[in-house]
């Protein structure tokens, strides 16, 4: 059985939760491989809005498994909080299993401190960070200093890493950043209660999706954030501090690379960003203000404002070729509706004139760039009822023609509405 990974193209934002739940369908086994709560996947299941910061989207669906593999970076605090609210809202579906890998590393009161500390110190270099903890937690990860789920059923070495830790996080609080420092023994309590609270959750999950796929599972890999704020290959500093890209799905899961046969990217019709970085292809006019109100750009893990601009196919080029994306899913199509002109991104120009049509790795030469677009005629008729290709306008289905052509990959689908059903499937990844 083939099975599926899918990753955003952009940076983030792409509306992963609502294809992953769409996908979800047609997989067994749902496994979230990097990340933390920093990352937020919105549904809209018959009209209702569920925001998942943590759990994988595939948590709507009945009989299925669904997984935080060892490459999230885990708050139990969010875990325990997600796990209650869609209890209390009927949405944990009775015979769906939900786990937690053993060696998943968990974000410390320590972590978030630090992080709000160092963003708030960086006057006038800011990254745009979420404030969750997420870097310094993948920081320790590195370091070899970082205490996983496994350390909570441990007190002792629990205690001795939390100590050890301590030495070096309190004096970069109090010395560096003017903080209260922290103590061993309270976040011990605090976590070792936690502990109890997930512990039905807690096992060893690559043993679990191995078992899966040798039993005929379909599995879906499921990513958070985009491939340009991939650690590596995104917009460096201004990225996040995992590897989003698809080959992560496999060291972020405990599977081989070989288990992952399609790689399905999100790409959202036009362009949105969150925080600070570069971004060509901008709107600060009339155009941006309005993609960014009817598309309710407002981020659903900060509730920040997303920076809106056209789509930039050099950027979505580069994430078909970084995560070996075999097909996109187009989203928002409808926000575009009633343009004029719609334009695409296609080669940057310096300011020699020269034309290039890749990402620089110097990001002060990407701030200097100017896009160079195409322009294609818009359409002003309601798309939120179409179901097949065909239902679109024309100028709506040349739009969607011309992104295959320029990213090389084919398209599987076409989102043109928020819910479930406002969507057109042309292929299903688990099938062709």
């Amino acid at each position: 059985m083939p099975n599926v990974a899918v990753v955003g193209t952009q940076w983030g934002d792409e509306g992963k939760g609502k294809i992953v739940d769409l996908y979800t369908e047609g997989a067994d086994v749902i496994a979230r491989f990097q990340g933390g709560n920093n990352a937020g996947h919105t549904l809209v299941v018959k009209g209702r809005k569920t925001v998942l910061h943590l759990i994988p989207s595939g948590i709507l669906h009945d009989n299925k498994i669904c997984i935080i593999g060892n490459g999230v970076v885990v708050d139990p605090v969010v875990f325990i909080q997600e796990i209650e609210e869609l209890q209390k809202g009927g949405l944990f579906p009775p015979n769906t299993k939900l786990y937690i890998s053993e060696k998943a590393h968990l974000i410390m009161p320590y972590h978030k401190l630090l992080d709000v500390a160092r963003e708030a110190s960086s006057t006038g270099k800011k990254i745009g960070t979420t404030g969750r903890g997420i870097g310094p937690a993948y920081e320790d990860k590195v370091a070899r200093t970082g205490i996983r789920v496994c350390d909570l059923y441990d007190e002792t070495r629990l205690l001795e890493k939390l100590r050890r830790s301590l030495t070096e996080k309190n004096f970069l609080l109090t010395g560096l950043y003017s903080r209260t420092p922290l103590t061993a023994d309270e976040i011990a309590a605090e976590y070792l209660d936690y502990a109890q609270k997930i512990k039905p959750y807690v096992a060893d999950t690559s043993m679990i999706i191995d078992n899966a796929m040798k039993s005929g599972k379909k599995i879906l890999f499921e990513g958070a954030q985009g491939a340009h704020l991939d650690i590596d290959h995104g917009t460096y500093p201004y990225v996040t501090s995992s590897n989003t890209v698809a080959g992560n799905a496999a060291c972020g899961s405990g599977i081989g690379p070989n288990a992952i046969n399609n790689v399905v990217g999100i790409c959202k019709a036009y362009t949105t960003r969150v925080g600070e970085g570069p971004f060509p292809t901008e709107l600060t006019d009339e155009i941006g203000q309005q993609i960014q109100r009817v598309g309710q750009e407002f981020g659903a893990t900060t509730g920040r404002p997303r920076r809106c601009g056209w789509l930039d196919m050099v950027l979505i080029r580069q994430a078909v070729r970084t995560s070996g994306i075999t097909a996109l899913a187009i989203t928002k199509m409808d926000v575009l509706t009633g343009l004029d002109i719609i334009k695409i991104c296609v080669g940057y120009k310096s300011d020699s004139g020269e034309l290039t049509h890749a990402v620089p790795a110097n990001i002060d030469l990407l701030t200097q760039y100017q896009p160079v677009y195409e322009e294609l005629a818009g359409w002003k008729e309601d798309i939120l009822q179409a179901r097949n290709i065909a239902d679109l306008p024309a100028n709506a289905r040349k739009y969607v023609q011309r992104l295959e052509e320029l990213s090389g990959a084919r398209i599987n689908l076409v989102s043109v509405g928020p819910g479930r059903e406002e969507t057109i499937i042309l292929h299903d990844p688990f099938r062709d």
